[in-house]
């Protein structure tokens, strides 16, 4: 059931920039090399609601994704404003994981590095690098496929495996982020493949990985208080890959 119809000006400016920030993103993961082209998804609740969410309506190559080509859809799937409709693994993974779990972003992709992890029998992500050491703890491991998700029973399977963590790693699929910002959901999605593809390259040599001890992990999530860039990390780095994206692929905000 909605909050509220989105009809003052300050909500309105927000649903411009969740699209803004919505199409940088999926422009972003093909500079990254995070893409399938036009499969996978990233979704937000639209301001203002929560029954409605945002999405790159199914065909659009991610590299050609403006704001004005983003849609909202309902649960059933349903294109409540703009043109085109929402890929059915989207709706059937992505409105369950909102509603249930009340999580603002969610990001999924079939990733190479992280995919690749996921495909090893232990697909855990080993604490052995100080970024990794940040995801310790986070990551729910969903270990029984079960095919494309194509029922919002397997959406809502997923939901409950993935809690009220911030990472899921889908065994023999890939991986989604949950988040409460684009920003924070997009950096995490990018350190994420960096960890891993760190991962596999050092499983690569055949020597054992030196793990973080458990109190120095502690110490790394720690928030710093001295830190001068405290709860901006992520807001400043999109900001900064936005201007990359101005140089380099303009058009997202249109």
């Amino acid at each position: 059931m909605a909050i509220h119809a989105i009809d003052s000006k300050e909500s309105s400016d927000l649903v411009t920039q969740a699209k803004i920030d919505l199409a940088a993103a999926h422009r972003l993961a093909v500079i990254d090399q995070l893409d399938e082209g036009i499969d996978n998804h990233f979704t937000v609740i639209v301001p203002g609601y929560q029954d409605r969410y945002l999405v790159l309506p199914f065909g659009l190559h991610w590299s050609e994704a403006r704001a004005s080509d983003m849609i909202s859809f309902d649960e059933a799937g349903n294109t409540l404003d703009g043109e085109g409709i929402v890929e059915l693994s989207a709706q059937c993974i992505h409105a369950p994981i909102h509603r249930i779990t009340g999580v603002r972003v969610v990001m999924h992709t079939h990733q190479t590095w992280a995919l690749a992890l996921n495909m090893l029998e232990n697909n855990h992500l080993i604490p052995a690098s100080q970024t990794s050491a940040f995801f310790e703890g986070r990551i729910a491991y969903e270990d029984d496929y079960r095919g494309t998700a194509d029922t919002p029973e397997e959406g809502e399977r997923l939901a409950r495996l993935l809690g009220d963590n911030a990472v899921m790693f889908l065994k023999n699929h890939g991986v989604l982020v949950a988040s409460d910002s684009i920003s924070k959901a997009y950096r995490m999605l990018y350190l994420l493949e960096r960890v891993c593809r760190a991962q596999i390259l050092a499983m690569s040599t055949g020597q054992p990985l030196l793990a973080i001890p458990d109190d120095v992990i502690k110490q790394v999530q720690t928030p710093d208080e001295n830190d001068r860039h405290k709860g901006q990390r992520d807001h400043l780095y999109f900001e900064a890959m936005k201007r990359v994206l101005d140089r380099e692929m303009p058009g997202y905000a249109d």
